[in-house]
C-alpha cells in the first residue's frame, strides 16, 4: 500500500482472498495505485506459498514477494465458523472483496450483502460455470498450442508465459474499480464475475483468430515469423540473434536501405511480380526475403548490426536470456531495490504507471500474517487483547 494520500485509489480498501496468479496480480495493482488491501490466507499460507521459483531460502519469489507486494497480511482459520465471522467482518468493514476461492458459509456474495448493502464483490472462475481451470489448460482448450512452434512440429506447444493469467488479473482490477465508481455515483453495490476461459475467448476473438477460423482460414505454425507482414530473427557472426519486424513501408523501406539491397529487392519485385510496399507482399514472399537479409546479418556482430539499425525505424531487438536482462535492471527507472523479508534485497519493479511524472516504488510483501493487530484494529476496532485472544484460541495465525 502507498502511503500516499494522493494516490489515485487513497481511501479504497480491499479484501482480498485468492491464491495463485491472476486475483494476487488484481489486488496488488490496486495496492500499486494507493489501495489498502488486506491478502487473507489460511494458517500457514494457502496452496501457492511455496510454488516457484524459489529464493535460496526456500521462499517464493512469486507468491510471497512477486504478486504480493504492497499488501497487508492476515492469517485466518477459514475452516472455522469464528475465522469465517471475523473475515465477513473485515469484507463489510472495507466494503469491498476480491476473490478466487471457493464460497464458504458465511462468505457468500448474499450473505456479505446482508451487512454491508453496498458491497463490490469479485470473484474469479476458471469457467463461468463453475468448472476449475488455469491458465496452461485454458490455453490448450482454445487453439494457441498448435499455432505457436517450428513449423514442422507436429504436437502442441504451450508458452512459458502465463497470459491469460495476467490479462484476467488486469481485467479484475477493472471490473473491481467500474463497480466502485458506480457505487460512488449510486451507492449501489455489484456482484462482479469474471472467467479466465472468458478472458482468453474474448481475446482470441478480438484479436479476429476465431473470426478466421470460422470464415475458413486455419491459422498457420510458422515459428519465429510474424504473421501477415516481415519479421523474423536472424543470426549474427557471433552466435546471437536479432529478432526485426516491418510494420509499414517505412519500415521496410529503411529496412532494405540499412542493408545496401535496394536494386536487389527491386529486381525481385519484377521478377515475382510483387510491391513489398505492401505487408501481404512481405508475408508471402518471406522466405524469399529472408534469404537476402540473412548474410546481412551473418557478417556482422549482434553489436554491429544493433548500431546500424538503432538510427532506423525499423523494429528490432537482441534476443536475451532472464538472466542478461537481469543485470541491467539497476538502470531501469521502473526497478528499486527491495529488501524482501526471507529473500534479502533484490531489484524489483514498481508499478508501471506513470501518473503526473510519478511512479509508484515497489513496496514489500508482507510476512505471512504480520499485520492482526493493525488491520483488526483499523477496521474492526479490536484491542491488543482481543486479538491475542483470538491467535491463542487458533482463529488467526
Amino acid at each position: 500500500m502507498i502511503d500516499d494520500r494522493t494516490a489515485p485509489l487513497a481511501g479504497l480498501r480491499v479484501v482480498e482472498l485468492s491464491s495463485f496468479v491472476a486475483t494476487p496480480l488484481g489486488g496488488m495493482t490496486l495496492a500499486q495505485l494507493g489501495a489498502d488491501v488486506v491478502r487473507v490466507d489460511p494458517i500457514g499460507g494457502g496452496p501457492d506459498i511455496g510454488r516457484w521459483p524459489l529464493a535460496p531460502s526456500g521462499r517464493s519469489l512469486y507468491c510471497g514477494a512477486g504478486l504480493n507486494k504492497g499488501k497487508r497480511s492476515l492469517t485466518v482459520d477459514l475452516r472455522s465458523a469464528r475465522g469465517r465471522e471475523l473475515v465477513a467482518g473485515l469484507a463489510a468493514a472495507a466494503g469491498t472483496l476480491v476473490t478466487n476461492a471457493p464460497p464458504r458459509p458465511g462468505l457468500t456474495y448474499e450473505e456479505l450483502r446482508e451487512r454491508r448493502p453496498d458491497l463490490v464483490y469479485a470473484r474469479l472462475l476458471g469457467h463461468r460455470d463453475g468448472r476449475s481451470a488455469v491458465d496452461y489448460t485454458v490455453n490448450a482448450e482454445l487453439g494457441f498450442p498448435y499455432a505457436t512452434g517450428p513449423e514442422d512440429h507436429d504436437g502442441p506447444v504451450n508458452h512459458v508465459l502465463p497470459a491469460w493469467d495476467v490479462a484476467c488479473g488486469l481485467y479484475l482490477a477493472i471490473g473491481l474499480l467500474a463497480a466502485d465508481r458506480r457505487r460512488a455515483a449510486t451507492g449501489e453495490g455489484r456482484h462482479v464475475e469474471l472467467a479466465l476461459h472468458d478472458v482468453a475467448l474474448a481475446t482470441a476473438g478480438n484479436l479476429g483468430y476465431l473470426a478466421q477460423a470460422q470464415l475458413g482460414e486455419a491459422r498457420p505454425r510458422i515459428g519465429n515469423d510474424l504473421y501477415g507482414d516481415f519479421g523474423r530473427d536472424f543470426g549474427t557472426s557471433d552466435g546471437r540473434r536479432v529478432m526485426v519486424v516491418t510494420l509499414t513501408a517505412r519500415h521496410w523501406r529503411d529496412l532494405v536501405a540499412v542493408t545496401g539491397l535496394e536494386r536487389v529487392i527491386a529486381a525481385l519485385e519484377e521478377a515475382l511480380p510483387a510491391d513489398f510496399s505492401r505487408d501481404r507482399d512481405r508475408y508471402t514472399h518471406r522466405e524469399a526475403l529472408a534469404g537476402l537479409l540473412a548474410p546481412w546479418f551473418a557478417a556482422r556482430t549482434a553489436a554491429e548490426a544493433g548500431k546500424a539499425l538503432a538510427g532506423t525505424s525499423v523494429l528490432w531487438s537482441h534476443y536475451r536470456t532472464f538472466a542478461e536482462t537481469a543485470t541491467g535492471l539497476a538502470r531501469h527507472p521502473l526497478m528499486a531495490e527491495l529488501t524482501q523479508p526471507g529473500v534479502g534485497p533484490h531489484l524489483a519493479p514498481g508499478s508501471p504507471l506513470v501518473l503526473d511524472g510519478r511512479q509508484a516504488p515497489p513496496e514489500p510483501a508482507p510476512e505471512l500474517g504480520a499485520d492482526a493487530e493493525t488491520v483488526l484494529g483499523e477496521l474492526l476496532d479490536l484491542p491488543p487483547s482481543e486479538v491475542a485472544a483470538l491467535r491463542a484460541d487458533g482463529v488467526i495465525g
